[in-house]
């Protein structure tokens, strides 16, 4: 019951975005020597930001992308063509910079953090924070993943390192993933909440055979008959056929939200615990920015569902987060407009005018 209410009182210090904030943005994007609403949807964003922050004054000095790694038990079923020692090979080269966001994230100039939530019999490594909540997940296809009380210490705990890093002046955040398995249970949170059949939205993953993917979807399938989680109660879907990675991305939405920082949703895996935390803080939504589609079959359901509109369409379907630290160099050049000194009135320009 602690952990409950933990949890309620997280989502009860979550606010709306400010609307005074957001209509000084957008003041200031129109006071810009360039058409009306030209920057698109980089626009939106920055104005969003404003909005959750409470200030028309941003910057996006201190950049994290945080990198939830955890097992699936799932993975015994098939449903995938690595093995589950590859989330501990790549949590280490996470932690070394050797992965494949790696390159990208210096490009960005963002800190990328591994947090280790339940990595199968991992020793536990420097550089990789400790945050296990248990061993891996038990199979979802032959019963729950978990139980309520890990599932909401995963929440908490996403939460807590955003809470910590927000403290220590991070001022945009992306939520990654590294989780073999994890578009198996993904797919079948996402199956649960929008009520689709999971045949109309298991994809292949890291490359599945057609063999593999017909084994995916009976795993799906059964995963949902057996457990048959209350789509009404993200807490049970998480529970019973989710992950400790989704649930802790989960937490770490809500918590960036209750801290007004800014984050970056990924792919399918970190949009489908975006909805998680959309169901249950609807507020939620203010901290949210959409990076890009992810190529899987359920991405695009998802970010209508979340009323996103993602900045890039790319087909990616790497993971650890790399679509979101791709976005950040498209926010940081929407600020360097913003920011800039080019108004109409210094470039002696009459300003442009909405017209019907």
């Amino acid at each position: 019951m602690k952990k409950e209410k933990q949890l309620l009182e997280l989502i009860q210090a979550i606010k709306p975005g400010d609307p005074i904030a957001a209509n000084a943005s957008r003041k200031r994007w129109n006071s810009i020597a360039k058409p009306l609403g030209s920057l698109g949807l980089l626009e939106e964003a920055v104005v969003k930001t404003a909005a959750l922050t409470g200030s028309k004054e941003l910057s996006f000095r201190k950049k994290e992308l945080l990198v939830f790694c955890a097992d699936n038990g799932v993975v015994s079923r098939g449903v995938t063509q690595q093995g589950s020692n590859v989330t501990a090979a790549v949590a280490l080269a996470l932690a070394e910079g050797r992965s494949s966001v790696s390159p990208m994230a210096g490009v960005a100039g963002c800190t990328v953090i591994p947090i280790d939530m339940g990595i199968r019999d991992f020793p536990g490594s420097p550089g990789i924070r400790n945050y296990r909540v248990r061993n891996g997940t038990e199979d979802i296809s032959r019963g729950p993943a978990m139980t309520r009380e890990e599932c909401l210490e995963a929440i908490l705990a996403g939460a807590d390192v955003v809470r910590e890093e927000a403290k220590k002046g991070t001022d945009l955040f992306a939520a990654g993933e590294m989780s073999i398995g994890n578009t198996t249970t993904a797919t079948a949170v996402t199956a649960c909440l929008l009520d689709i059949p999971p045949e109309m939205i298991t994809g292949r993953g890291a490359g599945l055979s057609t063999a593999g993917l017909a084994r995916k979807k009976q795993a799906i399938r059964e995963a949902l008959r057996i457990n048959a989680p209350d789509r009404e109660d993200a807490i049970e879907v998480l529970t019973k056929v989710g992950g400790l990675d989704i649930a802790a991305m989960c937490g770490a939405f809500l918590g960036a939200a209750k801290m007004r920082v800014p984050i970056l949703v990924d792919g399918l895996i970190s949009s489908t615990a975006a909805l998680c935390a959309a169901r249950l803080c609807l507020n939620v939504k203010a901290a949210l920015l959409a990076s890009h589609i992810s190529a899987e079959p359920a991405g695009k359901l998802i970010m209508d569902a979340l009323e996103l509109k993602p900045l890039i369409q790319a087909e990616m379907r790497l993971g650890e987060g790399s679509g979101a630290v791709a976005a950040m160099p498209l926010l940081e050049m929407a600020l360097a407009v913003y920011n800039s000194n080019q108004t109409f009135d210094k470039l002696g320009i009459e300003p442009y005018r909405k017209l019907d």
